[in-house]
């Protein structure tokens, strides 16, 4: 198996700790472990440093079977991080000749792996549209069913989703679950993000339940702030989840000792609720500084505003690709966003909002600056020149 480089994130880990404005994190502020833990953190240096189970600890994989409703620990298999769940899922189900339908927009994780296991990756998109009114991301049906036939093996989805914030409608998810059924392929639906909404008290949706042939990627990165603990998961039938744990003993083994009991007491029932809680206040507080900054410049920019997490993503109307403005702005400004090329999409950034809220306002004011200056040098290179005088010639007088 051959893999190409995953721009997004080789060139995040390349250039997030060189630049003075790091506007990429598509996550919130962090906790501490004195944060998670309180008082209780002194018991925590008593821990040993063993192996611990290596599907996760049986206490940790019943917290996250609370979130599935009729689901318990034997339904549960914990990875470290989202990343190596999806990538352990898609090694299982794709073989030579087999096919993924992949959502774009997207986190192109998922595309890459499928192109690498199965020689290729059909595409569906989600599109820009005018609903019931107001313009929103949806998905594009159209395109879901040219892109699930016989030969597929998975329908990846990523809901909410990463880079627009769009959450799927009840109708568009039944739409997938059609297609997915019609081909008897597995739905793979990476909720990374299901917990961080902009509105409301309840959480998005989940393909859980929805249908037989689910397997829901999930994690502690995005909605609750603590991606160093690298602990995924992924829920599904629990035979499924037997299966997909031998993969794992080729790959890292386990969860780590201390990361599996850190995520134990993120995940118990109250402390959960208090994790989601701060990261939607974060979310809901810093979200108008990006509306703001992009309404200011509307005739450049433009925004839809995201239903959950993090991030924003932003069209612009400047004659630059995207992954040339993202070189440009690292380079002459320090500011790093994440450009559209890396989403599968084309004049398009993301904008993630969720870290301290005055280098977020002072990255948007030098990318502003920036994007004003470019847009004036455009216009000075469209305005018509003067006619060129001829020596020997005078020009006409009107």
């Amino acid at each position: 198996m051959r893999v190409k480089r995953f721009d997004m994130e080789r060139t995040q880990s390349l250039y997030e700790n060189e630049v003075r404005y790091n506007l990429s994190e598509s996550g919130v502020q962090p906790l501490s472990v004195a944060e998670l833990l309180g008082e209780s953190g002194a018991a925590l240096l008593s821990q040993p440093l063993k192996y611990p189970e290596s599907n996760g600890s049986r206490l940790l994989r019943e917290r996250i079977a609370l979130m599935y409703p009729g689901a318990s620990a034997d339904n549960v298999l914990v990875t470290n991080g989202t990343s190596e769940a999806n990538y352990t899922v898609l090694w299982k189900l794709l073989g030579p000749q087999d096919r993924a339908a992949v959502m774009v927009p997207s986190y192109l994780q998922t595309n890459g792996l499928a192109v690498a296991y199965g020689g290729r990756a059909d595409v569906y998109r989600l599109v820009e549209r005018k609903v019931g009114g107001a313009r929103r991301w949806a998905l594009d049906v159209g395109s879901l069913r040219r892109a699930v036939g016989k030969r597929t093996k998975v329908v990846v989805v990523t809901n909410p989703n990463n880079p627009t914030g769009a959450v799927l409608t009840g109708a568009e998810m039944e739409a997938i679950v059609a297609a997915a059924r019609s081909a008897g392929a597995w739905i793979l639906a990476d909720e990374v993000y299901r917990g961080a909404e902009l509105e409301g008290d309840s959480e998005s949706p989940t393909f859980w339940g929805a249908y037989p042939r689910v397997l829901v990627t999930s994690g502690l990165s995005k909605a609750y702030g603590l991606p160093g603990l690298r602990i995924g998961w992924i829920a599904g039938p629990a035979k499924t989840v037997a299966e997909l744990w031998g993969y794992q003993d080729y790959t890292t083994l386990t969860p780590s000792m201390l990361s599996d009991r850190l995520a134990r007491e993120a995940l118990e029932p109250a402390r959960r609720r208090s994790l989601i809680e701060r990261t939607r206040a974060i979310v809901r507080r810093q979200l108008p500084i990006v509306l703001d900054w992009a309404a200011a410049r509307r005739d450049v920019v433009g925004v839809l505003p995201p239903h959950a997490g993090a991030i924003a993503l932003l069209s612009y109307r400047l004659a630059i690709p995207s992954a040339r403005l993202f070189d440009r702005l690292r380079l002459e400004e320090s500011v790093l966003i994440t450009p559209g090329a890396h989403f599968g999409i084309g004049r398009y950034f993301r904008v993630g909002y969720g870290y301290d809220p005055g280098a977020l306002r002072a990255g948007l004011e030098r990318l502003g600056a920036w994007i004003e200056r470019l847009g004036e040098s455009s216009a000075t290179r469209r305005r018509p020149s003067p006619p060129r005088r001829v020596r020997g010639s005078r020009t006409a007088r009107p």
